[in-house]
């Protein structure tokens, strides 16, 4: 298996490439970074050191840098355009580690997010600043310290989503140091995008991907 800059690739065809995204790691450039990042490191893996080689990939979704999990990229615009037109339909799960104990133990949260001019992500009453998002959970454990593993279904997929939602109940993500507390529980982001079902852009199979938990996740669940 390759692991270009950490990431493990789990599956690759002509068409797209899935990958496991280290907590850490861009999916695409900033103005600080523009090459430690997935996207650049997946451009120089599929050209296998040929500069002039016209083999690059397309950015279909983002994680954000400190999130781990499965991230898609196209490896031609049609395919790009047809998984980000499909985006809706496409299965996302994810696994947290939230403070406190939900109530209820399962349910939807759903809110109008916006962003303000600091690029912070907030819900708003006004449905005309903000885009309808739906978070569905699950607690799937608690520790005895008061901390929740919880499943996600990410039935929208708007920035900072899942962050947001948590934290505005009053049980930010472990480690989330924008919308969350400064904790030193964690010295990452608990949140991980755990699995990915979609429609193959060429053949129309369904693809499903799922990672489990990572081993750093049920090693932080036991501190707890």
């Amino acid at each position: 298996m390759h692991h270009p800059g950490g990431m493990s690739i789990l599956y690759e065809d002509k068409e797209i490439i899935v990958v496991v995204k280290p907590a850490g790691l861009l999916t695409i450039g900033s103005e600080r970074d523009k090459t430690r990042t997935a996207h650049y490191l997946l451009n120089d893996y599929v050209r296998k050191g040929d500069p002039k080689s016209r083999n690059r990939v397309f950015v279909v979704h983002r994680l954000d840098q400190d999130t781990s999990g499965l991230l898609l990229f196209a490896k031609s615009e049609a395919a790009k355009i047809f998984l980000q037109e499909n985006w809706e339909r496409t299965d996302k799960h994810y696994l947290a580690i939230v403070h406190g104990r939900l109530t209820p133990k399962e349910g939807t949260i759903s809110s109008c997010l916006a962003e303000n001019s600091a690029q912070r992500v907030y819900s708003t009453p006004d449905p005309a600043r903000g885009k309808l998002a739906h978070t569905e959970y699950k607690v799937l454990q608690e520790s005895r310290k008061g901390f929740s593993l919880v499943e996600i279904h990410l039935l929208t997929g708007r920035k900072h989503q899942i962050r947001v939602h948590f934290a505005e109940k009053g049980h930010a993500v472990v480690g989330d140091r924008k919308y969350g507390r400064d904790d030193s529980i964690s010295n990452r982001l608990a949140l991980h995008a755990r699995s990915l079902a979609f429609t193959h852009p060429f053949n129309g199979r369904l693809m499903a991907f799922d990672t489990g938990m990572s081993e750093d996740f049920v090693r932080l669940m036991a501190k707890l």
